[in-house]
């Protein structure tokens, strides 16, 4: 058997069991924030009206969000508390998981492929460019994180507004 294929269909199982895990999860949180002191927020029309839409539209978002990285727990735990019926779920499921599963084994696999080539090559090289990765990733990060704190910062010290 083809190791991408292999790597794919371990993956896809791995996929589903911890997608479909945290979902059951998320479905007995939901149940038991039901019974608990915050049932009467569950009661508001306001909230119903958000599990209405969680429930009819909410699979297209849950099969999207395995293209994303971090989001793809959040989405299949509100699915679960939210209460998602299963024939919207699952299908949801199925073909996120299965894209998620192929883009790893492929790319994935092939990146792990070209820098284990690279350090076989030259470690000095190897280690250039996981460092320069590295540094690339922190650039973006530490870039990120100053641009969102820097309103935050100018507003609490009462610095000046932005003109227009």
């Amino acid at each position: 058997m083809d190791k991408v294929a292999l790597t794919a269909g371990a993956l896809y199982v791995i996929v589903l069991l911890r997608a479909g895990g945290t979902f059951a999860l998320g479905w007995l949180a939901g149940a038991g924030a039901r019974r608990s002191r915050l049932s009467a927020r569950f009661s508001s029309e306001r909230f119903q009206r958000v599990e209405r839409a969680i429930q009819r539209w909410g699979a297209p978002v849950v099969a999207v969000s395995f293209l994303t990285v971090g989001f793809q727990t959040a989405a299949n735990f509100l699915a679960g508390s939210m209460r998602m019926p299963l024939p919207r779920y699952l299908p949801a499921l199925f073909l996120g998981g299965a894209a998620w599963a192929l883009l790893y084994a492929t790319v994935g696999i092939g990146v792990l492929d070209m820098l284990g080539r690279v350090f076989a090559g030259s470690t000095a090289l190897g280690v250039a460019v996981v460092a320069a990765l590295l540094l690339a990733v922190c650039g973006v990060v530490a870039y990120r994180k100053r641009k969102s704190a820097r309103p935050v910062a100018d507003t609490e010290a009462g610095g000046p507004a932005q003109e227009a």
